[in-house]
């Protein structure tokens, strides 16, 4: 989706208002997030996520192509971790039911497998 297109979207779903003043309001949102981010470090917004600001620290690293070590310096990075809500909504819940399949289909092999050898031996 291209900027243009949310915008578009945004003023619908905002009650109707015109692109213009949902194109402010979007870039006063990205900047607010921005601003903070740079201040707190951290931003946490519900059912969406967390910004964070991050302080990386000097490390030594190798250059892929001759295998030299080299020194990368230390440098912030921002990073942002989706809420579980926000996943949930993506993703859709997770599969715990799956595992309990799967162990219900083991147990029944292991029952079959059973009364098959109980079966065997009594016909012998």
């Amino acid at each position: 989706m291209t900027k243009t297109e949310m915008v578009k979207k945004l003023a619908d779903d905002w009650g109707g208002i015109s692109n213009r003043q949902a194109d402010d309001n979007l870039t006063a949102l990205v900047t607010f997030i921005t601003k903070t981010v740079k201040k707190d470090k951290e931003l946490r917004i519900p059912n969406l996520g967390t910004f964070r600001l991050r302080q990386l620290k000097r490390r030594t690293g190798r250059n892929p192509q001759t295998g030299e070590k080299i020194t990368i310096r230390a440098r912030k990075k921002v990073a942002f971790t989706p809420s579980k809500a926000f996943k949930e909504g993506i993703l859709g819940a997770p599969r715990t039911a799956a595992k309990k399949a799967t162990t219900s289909r083991s147990t029944a092999a292991k029952k079959t497998t059973t009364s098959r050898s109980r079966t065997r031996s009594t016909a012998s």
